[in-house]
């Protein structure tokens, strides 16, 4: 599978995910939205192209495979990538400042 198999949303400016709001070289992550079912490389991708509000993973549903590596197109379960600053398929860096939104995702309460 590549990144194309996937149907990332959003204002992405390169095939690894990168956006037009977070595109340093460690910015290789789409999330899956629970509330839709579809990848956005981030909140505000998904703020811009749809009319409903963001709905956070459960911790219940950490299982769940929603996180997708920008470089090995992988996807990782939310426990598998929460607390993590690379992807444990690829070893590719990243941003360790997305944990600063982990929030606007996953239940973190």
């Amino acid at each position: 599978m590549n990144i194309h198999d996937f149907h990332v949303q959003g204002a992405m400016i390169d095939h690894h995910t990168r956006c037009a709001h977070y595109h340093s070289s460690t910015d290789i992550v789409a999330i899956k939205f629970r509330c839709c079912q579809t990848y956005y490389p981030c909140y505000q991708c998904h703020e811009e192209e749809t009319n409903h509000s963001i709905r956070v993973w459960k911790k219940e549903e950490f299982d769940q495979k929603a996180i997708l590596c920008g470089n090995c197109a992988n996807e990782l379960t939310i426990n598998e990538y929460l607390g993590r600053d690379f992807c444990i398929y690829c070893q590719s860096a990243f941003n360790p400042n997305c944990q600063r939104h982990y929030h606007l995702y996953f239940e973190m309460t």
